[in-house]
């Protein structure tokens, strides 16, 4: 998680409309911020203040996209967030997060434990 976002300020995210409408498309596959403002219904600004939130607690990722036939690119963004588990036990609630690891993090792990 990162250093500056806490438990609370995710579960306060996640009560966004917006921000699960972003979550919730990313994860079929990655999108542009334009075409996230489409699929949501809000404006271009909306989409990337709530990008720039969700990146801020590292619960989405920002990918170069190279377009091969304008030879344009653009970034696109996928979800980090993998789970969110809330446990009520014995006087105590807790809420964690899970995140996807990156294919380089697997990667170094895998190389590291041979």
């Amino acid at each position: 998680m990162s250093e500056d976002c806490e438990v609370e300020d995710i579960a306060a995210l996640l009560e966004d409309e917006t921000v699960r409408d972003i979550l919730t498309a990313t994860s079929i596959e990655p999108m542009s911020a334009n075409a996230l403002s489409e699929r949501c219904g809000v404006s271009e600004p909306t989409v990337y203040r709530r990008l720039e939130d969700l990146r801020a607690c590292d619960l989405v990722e920002e990918r170069t996209k190279l377009d091969p036939t304008a030879g344009h690119h653009h970034k696109v963004y996928s979800p980090r967030l993998e789970r969110v588990t809330v446990e009520l036990e014995e006087g105590s609630l807790t809420l964690s997060v899970k995140r996807r690891e990156d294919v380089a993090d697997r990667f170094t792990d895998l190389v590291e434990g041979m």
